[in-house]
Parts: C-alpha cells; structure tokens; sequence
C-alpha cells in the first residue's frame, strides 16, 4: 500500500509539471478565480447602479424641484436640467438612461386632485436598468407627492405594519452573492476541464502508452491526476475566497473557511471523476470540449447557484439531486453564508461522498476499457 501511495504522489508531481508547461490553462485558471470573480461581482447586475438621469422640469415649482432632488446615488446619477428639445438628441446619443418630463401646471393639478401624467422616457436598449429604473422612479416620485400631500411621508397607517429584516445580506447587495457562486461554479468547471485535458493530453502525446508499460494500474493513474489537479483548484479557490472576495470586494463571510475547504476536497474527488468520465468518452480535445459544454453549464445552472431549487419543476429537482454539484452549492452556501457548521452540512457532505465513489467508479471502468482498447 505504501509503495502505491508513493507512485500516486510521483504521479500526480508530473501531473503538477505539465500543467506549469501550460500556459493557457494557468492562464485560464488564474483569471476564472481573479478577474473573473471581480469583474462578475462589480460589473453586471439587477440592481440599479449609477444610472444616467436628466429632468426637464417645465413647472418649476416647489414639487417639481423636491422631485428632481429626490434621485441622487447609488442608484442613480446626480439628475442633469435639459430642455425638452433636447430629450431624442440626448436619447439618441445614449447619454441619458432616463429623461422625466414634469409638465406645465403639474403642482396645480396635483394639489387640485387631477392626477397629472409625469412622462417617463426609458432608453429599452439598456435592458437591465430599464425596468428596474421605470419602477424606482416610480416610486420616488410617488413618495414625495404624497409627503408633499400631507406633510409627512406615509401619514396614512397601513393596515399591516410590515417589520422586514434581511439576514446574511442586509444591504441586498448582489454583488455579495455573485461574487462566491462564480468560485464555486468555477471550481466545477476548472476541475472538469483541468483532469479532461490532463487525460486528452497524455492520450495525444502518447505518454499514456508509457505509463502502462511502468508498474501502474489505471487506479494509479486516475488518482494522481485527482489530487494533483484538485490541490491546484482547491487552493487558487481559497486564496480567491480570501484575497479576492473577502479582501478586494470586502465580502463578509460569516462561515468558516476551513470547513468550505473540507467540503471543497470531497466535491473534488466527484468533479476530477467526471472530468476523467468525459476525457475518457471523447477521443479528441474538441470533442472533450463540447462534452463540457453539454454537461457542466447545466449543471451550474440548474445546481441552485442561480436559481434555487425550489424554483424547479419536482421532476428536474429529483434528477438534479443525483449531480453532486446541487449538494456542494447548499454546503457551500450554507457554510459561507449562513456560518453552518459541519453538523448540519454533514448529510450533503455525505451524498457528495457517495455521488463521487459512483463517479469515479464508473470512470475507472471505462478508463480500464479505454487502456485495454489500445494497448
């Protein structure tokens, strides 16, 4: 047993000198848990940020000045004056995301009670501020007209005082989230691809044929590109979640990070399989490639990094409960989000266990075919 372990540690110390050889997978690597996260974090989202904003205030009164005064940051941009000739050129140009015209008598038909029309112009092709933006302008400009109204904002009580109390993300900053499922949907995909490839390569080198001639098995084989490859995953993960995410974006992360690293290794036995699964399949890069393709971007999306599993129909959620991504994204969500312990992650620990002896089982078989096939 020791004399194999010793192979298996040399074995995966080749595998950690040819992924150094190559320079486009560290690259890949390197910016899927750097730039990637970062840019995936502060660049997109469902919020609205900064958006651009003008007013074409042709009432000029009390009202119409309180309202333009109510759109500041972050939400938007400090509201620019133009005059309505103004408003298709400026739209046009794609200066403005939204241009609110308060026309002439607005304050006197407001205050006369006959519900005057605020025009809103929306630049659509901006498509992820739109809607959001239409609506909070709507609401502001509803708020300070009855404050306005009544002198106090929200004079009239509501028949149900609603107490709302946000846990884990109390500012509901997205970028908070996206920031840690891009990690752990990118642990999926570099896994995958960094075993498949170290397989193609061996195969297209011919090294592979090397290997079988020395005292290996392709147990032996299959579990230096495991650990090898996964420590590499594991630890740029960790130094992402610490530098990147906790450090850069000031992320905080309730949980505790050795346990999600625990529970990173045991989801990478179950990944480095099915990444040998897939390279073992194919019988060139390319078609490794397109396998990727089919198998690890579903099981990103439909494993409750971007849509919770409650929102699936009953049928996909039972398939997905056998792809042990589902239960790595609630470990890790669970872990970093809401600081569960091991205690209480333990039974997805333990169906990730189980999926990745599945896995690697099945893949052993059918890389033991594969060897025999062409020796």
């Amino acid at each position: 047993m020791l004399d194999r372990l010793v192979k298996i540690y040399h074995l995966g110390v080749k595998e950690l000198h040819s992924l150094r050889r190559d320079a486009i997978l560290l690259l890949l690597v390197v910016w899927a848990f750097t730039a990637a996260v970062y840019m995936s974090a502060t660049g997109t989202g469902e919020t609205l940020t900064d958006a651009p904003i003008a007013i074409v205030d042709e009432d000029d009164s009390p009202l119409s000045r309180r309202i333009a005064d109510a759109f500041y940051g972050p939400d938007f941009k400090p509201p620019e004056h133009i005059d309505f000739h103004e408003i298709d050129p400026a739209m046009d140009s794609g200066e403005y995301t939204f241009v609110v015209v308060v026309p002439v008598g607005f304050q006197a038909d407001v205050r006369a009670g006959r519900s005057p029309t605020l025009q809103v112009n929306v630049d659509a092709t901006r498509s992820s501020q739109a809607g959001i933006g239409a609506g909070y302008i709507h609401a502001i400009a509803t708020a300070e007209i009855s404050e306005y109204l009544a002198g106090v904002r929200g004079a009239d009580a509501p028949l149900v005082d609603l107490a709302l109390r946000v846990k884990f993300n109390p500012n509901l900053t997205q970028g908070w989230f996206v920031a840690v499922m891009e990690i752990i949907d990118n642990v999926t995909l570099l896994t995958i691809v960094l075993t498949g490839a170290a397989v193609i390569r061996e195969r297209e080198h011919g090294t592979l044929e090397h290997l079988l001639v020395m005292p290996l098995s392709p147990f032996d084989i299959m579990a230096a590109k495991v650990w090898a490859n996964g420590l590499v995953i594991v630890s740029i993960a960790t130094l992402s979640l610490l530098l990147i995410v906790r450090g850069l974006l000031e992320v905080p992360l309730p949980g505790s990070v050795p346990a999600f690293v625990f529970s990173c290794l045991l989801y990478l036995f179950s990944a480095s399989s099915i990444g040998i699964l897939l390279a073992t399949t194919a019988r060139s890069m390319p078609q490794f490639a397109l396998l990727v393709v089919l198998v690890v971007f579903p099981m990103n999306m439909l494993s409750g990094s971007a849509t919770p599993q409650e929102a699936m129909p009953e049928a996909l959620r039972a398939i997905m409960q056998f792809v042990p991504s589902t239960h790595f994204v609630t470990t890790a969500q669970a872990i970093l989000y809401r600081g569960a312990g091991l205690d209480v992650v333990w039974p997805n620990l333990l169906a990730v266990t189980a999926l990745g002896a599945v896995f690697f089982l099945a893949a052993l078989a059918l890389f033991r075919r594969s060897v025999a096939a062409s020796s």
